[in-house]
């Protein structure tokens, strides 16, 4: 919408001076006769003059410069207002006199030019009367008026009472829950005695049955500056573990675990910044050396990732006592970090504390750009063997073979069965494009039990996946290698590990057993997948004696 300028305004009386004194010599025209003025109109018609819009300015009259003392006058006018017509052969005559009447109409048609751009510029602007009844109005509903402001405050001060006395403004639940439908075949592994590959005299059975189960878990984060997190988790499970443990470790589902549904405090844990490149983590239970240092695999979910706890991530990642831990990861640039973690697997008791018992001290260095990744990582570690049957591991993984894991047959040989171990661990993850990654780790442990010598544990595997296979957010993906088996250990340890033979001299796994998993995981929507997967064991316990398992699922995760 056009709008009058103030310049405008101020060359409108250059223009109506100029034009009456250029009229002053004509003044005793209006003295004539009638007929003598519409004689000097018709001698105007017969010159051709004709009213024509110039859009062109002051510039479009060929006998008008810019040197002309009233050219900025006569320029404003014709862009501005469009009210001031030449001849049609292209000339103002500027120099030319007028008549009392030719002013005029010039006048009255740059008049009736700004009055119309007034009334457009203000046309949406509030009458008189509208002020008056706006007026009227207010003073009609005062009383009302005034309750409502007072309204307004009281809850302004309300929300400021909630805002300050709030349980907290920075906390968030999220949620997960998983339901599967699990199971396992054969339905019988029997051992044998004759080739003492497994436990002497043991029959070992379990049950083939679909079983129904399930784990819940509620995260509160809680952010005090912005930068840090305080997760207090909340879980409750009954995934439990099937009966073949006593006869190997492999058969284990990365979201297993059992309470008996009893809710229970699963994880507490802070974390921090320290300057711009370095992050803290304290965890007061249940931390994982995989917490402080942090895996390549996609697959490392128990949720939405591997089926099998293999699957997730190397097992050295699990050596020694894990539960209290400290651990710090400090960006060198934007590609590599190096990362140190303390774990203590019996940091609350009074007898052990957090030095005392079971503990694993491990660091990583790390490579990953959008392509490749590389991680080396060392942990040292230390259990204490004082449970019974299954629970007496030396390196604590929780897979593979019982003598994989370091799990000895009997009592204390050479006065003590526990165990410090060296693991090594380096891990992989190419990706070529948004549709595929492939990926792995190898992991050696040597382990000493002490006083009496030491052993050499390997495990290794490699990962295939197909991101959005089928649709956005599915993913299909392969896991296979071997899980963690005794290649090796000295001559005063024959024999002392279980699902080895003393008679027979065993000093390693005499057999080899593959872990092959397959899954594939359809996104629902954005809070709900479900994953079919499927794992075969060959030669179980790394004993040919033994058949071949096969362990499934039909694993929904909801998440909120």
């Amino acid at each position: 919408m056009a709008k009058l300028h103030r310049s405008s305004v101020k060359a409108l009386p250059i223009f109506i001076g100029s034009a009456l004194l250029a009229a002053q010599p004509f003044a005793a025209q209006a003295q004539t006769p009638n007929q003598d003025l519409f004689d000097q109109i018709e001698a105007y018609s017969a010159e051709g003059q004709v009213m024509m819009n110039q859009a062109g300015g002051a510039s479009q009259f060929s006998d008008v410069s810019p040197s002309d003392w009233a050219f900025q006058a006569l320029d404003d006018l014709v862009r501005r207002y469009d009210c001031l017509k030449g001849y049609p052969n292209g000339t103002f005559r500027g120099n030319r006199a007028l008549s009392r009447y030719e002013f005029a109409a010039g006048l009255n048609a740059c008049l009736q030019q700004i009055e119309r751009l007034i009334a457009e510029t203000t046309a949406d602007f509030a009458t008189r009367e509208d002020l008056e009844t706006m007026n009227r109005l207010m003073q009609e509903f005062e009383a009302e008026l005034a309750m409502l402001g007072t309204r307004v405050d009281n809850l302004e001060s309300r929300v400021s009472f909630l805002e300050d006395n709030q349980f907290s403004t920075t906390t968030k639940l999220a949620g997960e829950a998983i339901f599967a439908l699990n199971a396992i075949s054969p339905r019988r592994n029997q051992p044998d005695t004759n080739a003492n590959r497994l436990l002497e005299g043991t029959d070992t059975r379990f049950r083939d049955e679909i079983v129904f189960q399930d784990r819940v878990r509620l995260n509160f984060d809680t952010s005090f500056t912005g930068r840090d997190r305080l997760r207090t988790r909340l879980q409750a499970r009954n995934v439990a573990d099937w009966g073949v443990r006593t006869l190997t470790n492999e058969p284990r589902y990365g979201f297993g675990g059992d309470n008996g549904n009893d809710i229970q405090l699963d994880v507490l844990a802070y974390r921090f910044p320290i300057g711009s490149k370095t992050t803290a983590q304290i965890f007061a239970n249940a931390a994982g050396m995989d917490d402080f240092l942090p895996t390549l695999n996609p697959f490392d979910s128990s949720g939405n990732g591997s089926i099998s706890r293999f699957g997730q991530r190397n097992p050295i990642l699990r050596a020694g006592g894990q539960n209290q831990g400290i651990g710090f990861m400090h960006k060198l640039n934007d590609n590599f970090n190096v990362s140190l973690g303390y774990t203590a697997g019996q940091g609350e008791n009074p007898t052990s504390g957090i030095f005392g018992g079971s503990y694993a001290l491990g660091g990583q260095i790390q490579f990953e750009n959008d392509k490749f990744g590389v991680g080396l990582q060392y942990i040292n570690a230390y259990t204490t063997n004082g449970g019974t049957g299954v629970t007496r591991s030396g390196l604590g993984t929780g897979t593979g073979s019982l003598a994989g894991d370091l799990a000895l047959n009997g009592n204390a040989i050479g006065g003590t069965d526990n165990v410090v171990s060296n693991n090594y661990g380096l891990e992989v993850l190419y990706t070529p494009s948004d549709r595929l990654f492939v990926g792995g780790w190898i992991g050696m442990s040597k382990g000493i039990v002490i006083n009496s010598g030491t052993a050499d544990v390997w495990n290794y595997a490699l990962t295939v996946g197909l991101p959005d296979l089928g649709g956005e957010g599915n993913l299909l993906g392969f896991v296979f290698g071997q899980q963690p088996r005794l290649a090796g250990s000295s001559s005063s340890l024959a024999g002392a590990f279980r699902g080895t033979s003393a008679a027979n001299n065993d000093r390693a796994n005499r057999d080899i057993g593959y872990h092959l998993e397959a899954f594939y995981r359809l996104r629902v929507n954005e809070n709900i997948h479900i994953t079919p997967g499927l794992v075969y064991f060959t030669n179980p316990g790394h004993s040919s004696v033994n058949a071949d398992m096969l362990m499934g699922t039909l694993r929904t995760t909801f998440t909120f």
